[in-house]
Formats: C-alpha cells, sequence, structure tokens
C-alpha cells in the first residue's frame, strides 16, 4: 500500500536521536569526531522513522562524490570479480563506493563510458588495461583526478599503474615448457585486437618461441572475447587436425584451456603424455579438473587491493598525485598435473 505522508527529515532522526541535524549528517558519513555510541544512537532512530540519507546534497556542499568509477571488460570473468571485490573492500574502508561500467572487451564503448562516468565527477578512475582509443585517452588525460591503469604495464602510461607484462608471464610459461623438453607448441586465442591483454600474451608467446629458436606459427584464433570453454575445445579441434604433431599447447586463459582439455579426452588424447596443456589466471576449474591444469596465477585480488590502497593515499595526500606510480605485480607460474 502507497503512504501519501512526508517522509521523515534529518531534522526528524535529529529530535528523536537527541542531536544536532549536523550531528545526524556526520554520523551518516561516519565522521570521526561522532563517537560510536553516538552513531548508533542516529543510525537507531533513522531505522525507526524509515529515513534514507539524501548524500546527494551532502556531495554538492561538500564537492566530494565519494564514489571511483571503474571499468572492466567482462562482469563474468572470475579475475576481474575478484580485482573489483578486493577495491571495493579497500575503498569501503575509507567511504568509498565503486561504479561500474562494463566494456566487452570494446576500447570505443570503454571510451563512451569514460565519458559518462567523468560527468559524475569521481574521486578517480579505474580502467582495465593500458590500450585505449585517442580519444579515451585524452578524456583520461584532462580528467584532473587520480587515473590508475590496471592489469598490464603500458609503456606510455597515463598516470598511476597497478599491474604486469602479460606478454612476459606467458614467456615465462614457454621457458617452462621448453625445458620440460616440449618443442612444438601452439597457442590457442589472443587473436583478436578488442582483447589487448590476450593479443600480448599471443605475441609474448612469439616472442619467446623466436628466441629458443622453435616454430612460432602454430597459432590457432579463437575468436573474439571472452573465449569461452567452447571456443577452447572448438579451437583445439581445429589445432589438432591443422598441426596433429603439436606436443603442447599454450590457451589464452583457463577457461580456452579446460575445454582444450576436454577435446584432448573426447578424441582419446591422453594429457601430458601426448599433449600438455596450460592456461593463464588460476581459476578454480583449473585447480580442481583432471589431470589439473598447469596455469599463471596473475594475482588478481592483489590488483585490487594495491590499487584501493594507491587511491585512498592519493585522496589523503599521502602520495603527490603529480608523481605516478607503477605498482608492479609478479604473476606465479603454477605447475600441475596437465605439463610434466
Amino acid at each position: 500500500m502507497q503512504t501519501t505522508g512526508k517522509p521523515p527529515t534529518m531534522a526528524d532522526v535529529a529530535r528523536r536521536a537527541g542531536v544536532s541535524p549536523m550531528t545526524v549528517s556526520r554520523a551518516f558519513k561516519s565522521d570521526t569526531s561522532i563517537n560510536r555510541d553516538t552513531r548508533e544512537a542516529v543510525l537507531r532512530a533513522a531505522d525507526e522513522l524509515g529515513y534514507v540519507f539524501d548524500s546527494t546534497a551532502a556531495n554538492l556542499r561538500s564537492q566530494r562524490t565519494d564514489f571511483v568509477a571503474v571499468t572492466i571488460p567482462s562482469i563474468n570473468n572470475a579475475n576481474f570479480a575478484d580485482t573489483v571485490r578486493a577495491l571495493s573492500e579497500g575503498l569501503s574502508q575509507r567511504g568509498l563506493q565503486i561504479l561500474l561500467g562494463h566494456t566487452n572487451y570494446d576500447t570505443r564503448e570503454e571510451e563512451r563510458l569514460i565519458e559518462q562516468l567523468l560527468r559524475r565527477r569521481p574521486e578517480a578512475i579505474v580502467v582495465t588495461g593500458g590500450k585505449h582509443t585517442a580519444r579515451g585517452r585524452q578524456l583520461l588525460n584532462n580528467a584532473r583526478i587520480p587515473v590508475i591503469e590496471t592489469w598490464d604495464l603500458p609503456e606510455d602510461p597515463i598516470g598511476h599503474v597497478v599491474g604486469f607484462s602479460n606478454a612476459q608471464s606467458v614467456r615465462e610459461m614457454v621457458d617452462h615448457f621448453v625445458v620440460a623438453g616440449y618443442e612444438r607448441i601452439a597457442f590457442i586465442g589472443g587473436d583478436a585486437d578488442r582483447d589487448t591483454r590476450g593479443t600480448d600474451r599471443r605475441a609474448g608467446f612469439i616472442a619467446a618461441m623466436n628466441h629458443h629458436g622453435l616454430d612460432a606459427t602454430r597459432l590457432i584464433a579463437a575468436g573474439a572475447p571472452p573465449i569461452s570453454m567452447r571456443e577452447g575445445a572448438n579451437s583445439m579441434g581445429r589445432l589438432l587436425e591443422t598441426y596433429g604433431d603439436t606436443q603442447a599447447v599454450i590457451c589464452v586463459s583457463d577457461l580456452s584451456a579446460f575445454g582444450a582439455l576436454t577435446e584432448c579426452q573426447r578424441r582419446g588424447i591422453a594429457v601430458p603424455d601426448q599433449m600438455a596443456i596450460g592456461g593463464f589466471g588460476n581459476y578454480e576449474i583449473g585447480g580442481i579438473c583432471v589431470p589439473s591444469l598447469t596455469t599463471i596465477n596473475a594475482f588478481a585480488r592483489e590488483i585490487g587491493e594495491k590499487t584501493a590502497a594507491l587511491i585512498i593515499d592519493l585522496l589523503d595526500g599521502k602520495r603527490e598525485a603529480g608523481e605516478p606510480a607503477r605498482l608492479v605485480i609478479k604473476p606465479d607460474l603454477i605447475v600441475r598435473e596437465s605439463t610434466r
């Protein structure tokens, strides 16, 4: 049933809690000058009255929005979810919230979202990756707020960076395969311009194979990102039909690697005895499948934690905004049962 009375006001809450309206405002903003008992009394009074704090007016007065804009390529990717979760948890300690934008691996969509998000005057903006459209880059350069690029180590960063080299990570996996005795190695994925991190992983594979004097042409395009398990299986089928003597394959992600593994099992190809498989991302599925997948742990949660800490330091003046931070994450190669 719809009510017709006026909604409760801050003054109503103040009267019930026996405090001033200013104290009510401070209580909702977690002001450290308000003790815990007073804050609890205010919040209890607000609950009893059904009062909802209007942060918009308060933010207009203070010129603060108390949110951080974030863009990610995929909302159903476990790695990006871990980064956003850790980022959100870290920022919440300072009363900051996240406004999330989904780019679907499309830099033009990222450009559109950046413009929309910046119109809302965020305290900082976090973007995934270091490659953007020219206009997207210009928008970020002119934002006059902290800009943090994550999940990458761009050669020409816009501002601050929290990430790792996707190319170098795959180079280290290739090194492991070569030391283990594999020579005829293929790569699945990273063929689409939209997935810039996947493209970097593919480039790292090619560079490492060339370094070892091995054939770097066993490249299977898996389609537009995100690459699913089904696409990984289909790509593995094409690999086996095109390069039947392949000894090992590195996949752009654990999901595509799991798909490749299932295709080998369907065809009666023993892993790792007849085909070694490596993935990327340290997804849960890679640790519980049989055989378990060799992978690269990019420490997705640590990226979020370090980004949150960096933003708080910047907003609190503990770090000079004009001195770009470059926080490098060192991915870890996890060798499991899918390789020897």
